[in-house]
């Protein structure tokens, strides 16, 4: 069997500073986290709902049966830059706090794809979930969940695109028969893992796996809500008056000609540049941010042709 190291990149043990910072980051999504907690804690550990059920309803619930063969799989779909794979790769700090555990961060690696060989891409999929399912039966024991694992697949439609395309190679079309064979293996086995997809194309992915989600989360270009949410965040300690934390809000929505601001181009681009312009000889002035909010260019919208 192939090793963990050829599959997945470095595990982190969550929380973990840099990802907990992360997540806290992403503000304006806190409808988004809630319902990510509350079903990643019910597929990670499945007996809260059956504790749930007994503690407020005092009886049998049918409804329980319907979530006993629930895929534990999650699907990110949005744009470029709107913070799937930074929500993706951070709400296991969260989720940790949530069930008082800890949560491990495998990452697939793309290289998982195999280089084209008969049965290559196939047996590496395999082979990555025989690890995940492992890794979640060794977290299970008599007295319940000791851990969770969470499986991230970034650029998902790399790997699982749609086996209707008709350009797809016989090797694809297996692999993702191999993906598909390794999420039914995991639901219902009750091990402690979720698979998290992120895509910027959910079109492109096989109907067969968007069926078998147990969540889609989509994620667009932040409102003027959440707009103003991140810069008062990134903005803090830089004395920027509220008048212009307003007006930037104004300039780095959407406009006839262009769309609006993604959370990357708000927190890696525009107040970064607005640091980096004033750095080393003088603090950051108000106008140095509308300048580049008027300046700089919102990332283009991501379109399935791309």
């Amino acid at each position: 069997m192939t090793s963990q190291d050829d599959l997945f990149h470095p595990v982190i043990e969550l929380p973990e500073a840099t990802r907990r910072a992360r997540y806290d980051r992403l503000v304006g999504l806190d409808d988004m986290k809630l319902r990510l907690r509350k079903e990643a804690a019910l597929l990670a550990d499945p007996r809260r709902l059956q504790a749930w059920a007994a503690n407020h309803h005092g009886r049998d619930v049918a409804a329980l049966n319907l979530f006993t063969d629930r895929a534990p799989l999650f699907v990110f779909a949005g744009d470029v830059g709107s913070g799937k794979s930074a929500l993706a790769e951070s709400f296991g700090c969260d989720l940790s706090d949530y069930l008082n555990l800890p949560v491990y961060l495998y990452r697939l690696k793309l290289a998982t794809r195999g280089s084209g060989l008969v049965g290559e891409m196939t047996s590496l999929i395999g082979d990555a979930f025989t690890h995940m399912h492992d890794a979640g039966r060794r977290a299970t024991g008599a007295h319940g969940v000791r851990s969770v694992q969470i499986l991230v697949v970034d650029e998902a439609d790399a790997l699982v695109q749609s086996r209707a395309a008709q350009q797809m190679h016989h090797e694809d079309r297996a692999g993702v028969d191999a993906f598909l064979a390794g999420i039914d293996g995991l639901a219902g086995a009750q091990v402690p893992v979720i698979v998290v997809l992120c895509t910027n194309r959910v079109g492109a992915l096989d109907p067969a796996l968007m069926r078998r989600a147990a969540a889609t989360f989509t994620f667009t270009r932040p409102d003027d809500y959440q707009r103003h949410a991140v810069l008062t965040q990134a903005l803090q300690g830089l004395d920027i008056g509220s008048g212009t934390i307003n007006k930037l809000v104004e300039l780095t929505g959407p406009s006839i000609d262009r769309p609006g601001y993604t959370y990357s181009d708000l927190t890696q681009r525009l107040v970064p540049a607005a640091v980096f312009h004033a750095f080393p000889d003088r603090p950051v002035r108000d106008d140095d941010l509308l300048a580049l909010a008027e300046e700089l260019q919102p990332t283009p919208v991501f379109t399935e042709e791309r």
